[in-house]
């Protein structure tokens, strides 16, 4: 796969993830939800591997994990569900 061909890749594959999985109680925002309504919140591309960490604006709580392995052609493909976002202080050393 051309690099330049794996984000709008990685929209299809979660926007598709996204759709089929909906919790019952959330179906309600699908129904204006778009392809559009994917975006990425992070990548990385090294040789001919890439990474990218997406998320949408679905009230779900999830974010998607979706790596190139340029070698064999394959993207690898994790979904994750938030459970909690804390601050942690830490002490000055």
């Amino acid at each position: 796969m051309n690099p330049s061909n794996f984000i709008p890749k990685c929209k299809e594959l979660v926007y598709e993830y996204a759709r089929s999985h909906i919790d019952k109680t959330d179906e309600g925002a699908l129904a204006s939800f778009t392809e559009e309504d994917v975006y990425v919140v992070w990548y990385s591309k090294t040789l001919q591997n890439a990474k990218a960490l997406l998320s949408t604006n679905l009230p779900d709580g999830m974010y998607y994990e979706l790596t190139l392995n340029g070698n064999k052609n394959e993207i690898y493909f994790d979904a994750y569900k938030k459970f909690e976002n804390k601050k942690i202080e830490l002490e000055e050393q």
